[in-house]
């Protein structure tokens, strides 16, 4: 099973399964910074899929800064690495992509005997992917939590997003909008499969529910134990995406390279408080104005 899916057994790859195949070759250093990835038609036959599936599985990990010149003509390249990016220690306290920052700490989160963990965000990509080393890490033995009690907000069906919007045509019924519905609901399933599936194997108590937010959030936030908030803007953007095979320009948000800040409360007066201010800011869009959310 991959981080992205339940299962692909009779079915075609999803471009989230091809990427993720990608990052972890790029990230145990199979593809090596510089170097050139295969030709888009060369992928796609060795993943078995269409070339739509490729390029989409190269723009996300060009979000992700793992990838530069991803065109329709040339192979991308993959991009150096930053100066300074962690090789598997603690995250340092600064602003760092999500993909980067998010990981690493939600999986020190899961060596916590009873794992609490809040997250308000577009969708739970993010997350989804991050919970994919602590997993594998109970499935090694390495770690088991006696609980895992998990929160999301995203936002509901039937709201008129902010973001992601057709351009030409901002309508609920658009493209655009179906495909982040369509988006929103298998990653939440796929992330709720996942933990749910800790009951059975681990005897883990596994509690993972979701709420519908009435707004489209302009941040993302992720509470752990109680005691970290990793806290980011989304930061909008006007691009290209082909949608059904049509190039569609849309304003969207490019979640996977949001900076994440920091905040614990063992560092201070300010950090505590704004972990406690998180905690109530979340605890009241979850028992008040938030709706049920059914994944569909």
């Amino acid at each position: 099973m991959t981080q992205e899916n339940i299962a692909v057994n009779g079915r075609k790859l999803s471009y989230r399964e091809v990427a993720a195949t990608l990052r972890d070759r790029i990230r145990k250093g199979d593809l090596r910074a510089g170097d050139h990835m295969p030709t888009q038609s060369r992928l796609a036959e060795d993943f078995g899929v269409e070339r739509g599936a490729i390029r989409q599985a190269l723009r996300v990990l060009q979000e992700e800064g793992l990838l530069t010149d991803v065109t329709r003509g040339a192979p991308a390249r993959i991009a150096d690495a930053p100066t300074g990016a962690p090789t598997g220690a603690p995250p340092v306290p600064q602003a760092q992509a999500t993909m980067v920052s998010l990981a690493p700490r939600i999986t020190t989160a899961f060596a916590a005997p009873h794992v609490c963990i809040d997250a308000l965000s577009l969708t739970s990509e993010s997350l989804t992917i991050a919970l994919g080393e602590p997993l594998r890490l109970i499935h090694e033995g390495r770690i088991k939590p006696e609980t895992v009690d998990v929160r999301i907000l995203l936002p509901g069906r039937d709201i008129s997003l902010a973001f992601p919007i057709s351009v030409e045509e901002p309508k609920d019924d658009s493209p655009v909008h179906q495909r982040w519905l369509a988006q929103r609901n298998s990653q939440g399933q796929v992330l709720r499969h996942n933990l749910v599936a800790l009951r059975r194997s681990h005897g883990i108590d596994v509690k993972v529910t979701f709420r519908a937010l009435p707004f489209t959030p302009p941040v993302k936030l992720y509470l752990l134990n109680d005691s970290e908030v990793l806290f980011g803007y989304y930061m909008i953007t006007k691009r290209e995406e082909e949608i059904n095979d049509v190039p569609t320009e849309m304003y969207d948000t490019l979640g996977l390279r949001s900076l994440l800040f920091s905040f614990s409360a063992g560092e201070g007066a300010r950090d505590a408080t704004f972990v406690n201010q998180s905690k109530e800011w979340f605890d009241a869009l979850w028992t008040t104005i938030s709706s049920e959310l059914i994944l569909s």
